[in-house]
């Protein structure tokens, strides 16, 4: 178990529970200091900051670095994180959405480069850009 994870703080509790309401869709800490204020509910930015790390080393949320002008988005995976499972990103250009995409091909494209051309492609890393059916 990590250390950090061995002290469950009120505050910790509220923002796991937080992460467990926007399961399945992607968040970044503004959205979470900003829910929390909306709420009245006392927790500081460095505390969200500092448990979403936490939560990352203990393998609960994934953490998305898309590029250097968009902050990092998490999203919470619980237990069984995506262990085994291929998922490459779409990040739409207008509105900066990020979307999960699990496509058969796309993993023919990672086995392909690593047979052929000797090189591991990391799918939670990997981003395409282009403009989503909603910005179309």
């Amino acid at each position: 178990m990590n250390e950090r994870s061995r002290y469950k703080t009120r505050q910790r509790e509220t923002l796991l529970a937080y992460c467990r309401t926007v399961s399945g869709s992607h968040f970044t800490a503004g959205d979470v200091c900003a829910y929390f204020r909306s709420q009245g509910t006392a927790i500081s930015q460095s505390t969200v900051y500092r448990q979403l790390e936490s939560m990352v080393d203990e393998g609960i949320i994934n953490k998305y670095i898309i590029d250097g002008n968009s902050p990092a988005c998490f999203e919470y995976v619980g237990a069984d994180a995506h262990e085994g499972e291929v998922c490459f990103h779409c990040k739409c250009e207008k509105c900066g959405k990020l979307i999960h995409l699990h496509c058969d091909e796309l993993e023919e494209i990672q086995s392909h480069l690593l047979k052929e051309h000797q090189f591991k492609l990391d799918p939670l890393r990997t981003v395409f850009y282009g403009i989503c059916d909603q910005c179309r």
